[in-house]
Protein backbone atom coordinates (compact mmCIF):
# COMPACT_ATOMS: atom_id res chain seq x y z
CA UNK A 1 0.00 0.00 0.00
CA UNK A 2 1.44 3.41 -0.88
CA UNK A 3 2.17 5.83 1.90
CA UNK A 4 -0.56 8.26 2.96
CA UNK A 5 1.51 11.26 1.87
CA UNK A 6 2.24 11.94 -1.77
CA UNK A 7 5.43 10.33 -3.08
CA UNK A 8 8.27 12.83 -3.11
CA UNK A 9 9.29 12.14 -6.69
CA UNK A 10 8.35 10.48 -9.94
CA UNK A 11 10.65 7.48 -9.44
CA UNK A 12 9.02 6.72 -6.09
CA UNK A 13 5.60 6.84 -7.73
CA UNK A 14 6.72 4.37 -10.39
CA UNK A 15 8.16 1.99 -7.79
CA UNK A 16 4.92 2.08 -5.81
CA UNK A 17 2.89 1.46 -8.98
CA UNK A 18 5.07 -1.51 -9.85
CA UNK A 19 4.60 -2.98 -6.36
CA UNK A 20 0.83 -2.52 -6.64
CA UNK A 21 0.77 -4.16 -10.07
CA UNK A 22 2.66 -7.16 -8.70
CA UNK A 23 0.17 -7.52 -5.84
CA UNK A 24 -2.78 -7.20 -8.23
CA UNK A 25 -1.33 -9.98 -10.39
CA UNK A 26 -1.07 -12.27 -7.35
CA UNK A 27 -4.08 -14.58 -7.34
CA UNK A 28 -3.88 -15.06 -3.58
CA UNK A 29 -4.62 -11.41 -2.72
CA UNK A 30 -8.14 -11.03 -1.28
CA UNK A 31 -10.63 -9.13 -3.42
CA UNK A 32 -11.05 -6.27 -0.94
CA UNK A 33 -7.27 -5.72 -0.79
CA UNK A 34 -7.10 -5.84 -4.58
CA UNK A 35 -9.77 -3.15 -4.80
CA UNK A 36 -7.89 -0.96 -2.30
CA UNK A 37 -4.66 -1.51 -4.25
CA UNK A 38 -6.43 -0.64 -7.50
CA UNK A 39 -7.78 2.58 -5.99
CA UNK A 40 -4.31 3.48 -4.73
CA UNK A 41 -2.90 2.72 -8.19
CA UNK A 42 -5.38 5.08 -9.84
CA UNK A 43 -4.32 7.85 -7.45
CA UNK A 44 -0.64 7.18 -8.14
CA UNK A 45 -1.25 7.22 -11.90
CA UNK A 46 -2.93 10.61 -11.57
CA UNK A 47 0.04 11.91 -9.58
CA UNK A 48 2.46 10.59 -12.20
CA UNK A 49 0.45 12.14 -15.03
CA UNK A 50 0.41 15.48 -13.24
CA UNK A 51 4.17 15.32 -12.68
CA UNK A 52 4.73 14.52 -16.36
CA UNK A 53 2.50 17.39 -17.45
CA UNK A 54 4.35 19.80 -15.17
CA UNK A 55 7.70 18.60 -16.50
CA UNK A 56 6.49 18.98 -20.09
CA UNK A 57 5.38 22.56 -19.37
CA UNK A 58 8.79 23.37 -17.88
CA UNK A 59 10.54 21.93 -20.93
CA UNK A 60 8.33 23.97 -23.25
CA UNK A 61 9.15 27.14 -21.33
CA UNK A 62 12.86 26.39 -21.49
CA UNK A 63 12.74 25.75 -25.23
CA UNK A 64 10.86 28.92 -26.12
CA UNK A 65 13.00 31.53 -27.78
CA UNK A 66 11.83 34.95 -28.98
CA UNK A 67 8.22 34.00 -28.33
CA UNK A 68 8.31 30.84 -30.43
CA UNK A 69 9.36 27.25 -29.88
CA UNK A 70 12.80 26.10 -30.94
CA UNK A 71 13.05 22.60 -32.38
CA UNK A 72 16.47 21.00 -31.94
CA UNK A 73 17.36 17.38 -32.66
CA UNK A 74 18.81 15.52 -29.71
CA UNK A 75 20.86 13.22 -31.93
CA UNK A 76 22.55 13.81 -35.28
CA UNK A 77 20.64 11.26 -37.38
CA UNK A 78 23.49 10.56 -39.84
CA UNK A 79 26.33 10.16 -37.37
CA UNK A 80 24.29 9.04 -34.39
CA UNK A 81 26.17 11.55 -32.23
CA UNK A 82 24.71 13.94 -29.73
CA UNK A 83 24.28 17.49 -30.97
CA UNK A 84 26.42 20.07 -29.14
CA UNK A 85 25.17 23.58 -28.44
Amino acid sequence: MPSKKNPSDFATTLRELEALANRLEDNTTPLEQSLKDFESGVQLIRQAQKALQEAEQKVQLLLEKDGGPVAKPLVDEEAGDEVDE
